[in-house]
């Protein structure tokens, strides 16, 4: 067999671990699902700046306020020291634990109807189930990327805390406010998991060209498919992430409640076209630091517990 590589975090979705699907390796679950949450929190902590930096750039550029990856970096830096950098990151691994719950039960769940039609599940399967996996996490923990998105973008002084973050949304705005940014979330997904396939087939038929054996592929193939086919769906779907960050940011920014509709009317008015990419750089530099860092960690822990993979 060939090496296996995973892909944990591509710097916006976490990934649950393909060995906690194999019936083999159940007895050792709870050791996997560890160690996939370990990773997520290692890479996202070490990849903090650049997320404060894309949700800045997303929200507070303008044609007459340009703010690129340095120069937010330098805004913030300025405004709050360098620890400033990792504002809203305490939520980000907070909510690490239930997402990845969530997202196994739902891929177990999905894995045991796929194979009953098929003896293993194929890559067209495994992006529909993770789809709705990640419609189904992202339902039941949008109030934590609401916290996160107000708490990222924090000025000093503003919340004391997560609670006090919390309290005052709930008191200005009302429960309907943890769910801002929702349906922007939820069609996001149609164009990411559709983009994610196709370029992952494109790749399958290019390495198929160049005499490489797809049965059984090396690990460095694996994880470059894996992680060009989840960059270009990110792209794909980038729009939709922005204006669901400015739906959430929306009282940091202006006081008002936008609709989704709105929010793009407004950017593509006040930026043109480009304002719908705004923060894409700081979101291509985090793909490979937090797919490394996730593999790396994941593999230390899988050492550290003493796991032994069984592969089918």
């Amino acid at each position: 067999m060939g090496v296996h590589l995973e892909v944990l975090d591509t710097g916006e979705q976490l990934m649950v671990p393909v060995d906690v699907l194999e019936e083999e390796n159940k007895g050792a679950l709870w050791k996997f699902l560890l160690s996939g949450a370990m990773a997520g929190a290692v890479s996202r902590t070490g990849t903090a700046p650049l997320d404060r930096a894309r949700v800045y750039m997303q929200v507070y550029s303008s044609k007459s306020n340009f703010r690129n990856l340095l120069s937010g970096l330098r805004s913030l830096v300025q405004e709050g020291g360098v620890r400033s950098l990792w504002r809203g990151n305490g939520i980000n691994v907070l909510k690490i634990a239930p997402e990845y719950a969530i997202k196994f039960s739902v891929c177990e769940q999905s894995k045991n109807f796929f194979y009953g039609v098929h003896s293993s599940q194929l890559f067209q399967e495994r992006v529909v189930a993770g789809s709705l996996a990640v419609a189904v996490s992202q339902t039941l923990i949008n109030p934590m990327e609401v916290l996160k998105t107000r708490l990222t973008l924090r000025f000093t002084g503003q919340y004391k805390g997560l609670l006090d973050c919390a309290r005052q949304i709930l008191e200005r705005d009302g429960t309907r406010a943890l769910y801002r940014g929702y349906l922007p979330n939820m069609l996001g997904i149609i164009p990411y998991a559709c983009t994610d396939l196709v370029v992952y087939e494109l790749l399958q038929c290019l390495w198929q060209k160049l005499g490489r054996d797809m049965k059984d592929p090396s690990g460095l193939v694996s994880l470059s498919s894996v992680t060009l086919s989840t960059t270009c769906g990110q792209m794909a779907s980038y729009p939709l992430t922005l204006v669901r960050t400015r739906m959430q940011a929306q009282d940091t920014v202006e006081g008002s409640n936008p609709t989704m509709q709105g929010v793009f009317k407004r950017i593509l008015s006040q930026q043109g076209w480009p304002g719908l990419y705004r923060g894409m750089t700081p979101t291509l530099l985090k793909v490979l630091p937090a797919g490394g860092i996730s593999y790396l960690v994941y593999e230390a822990m899988k050492k550290t517990l003493g796991i032994q993979v069984l592969s089918r």
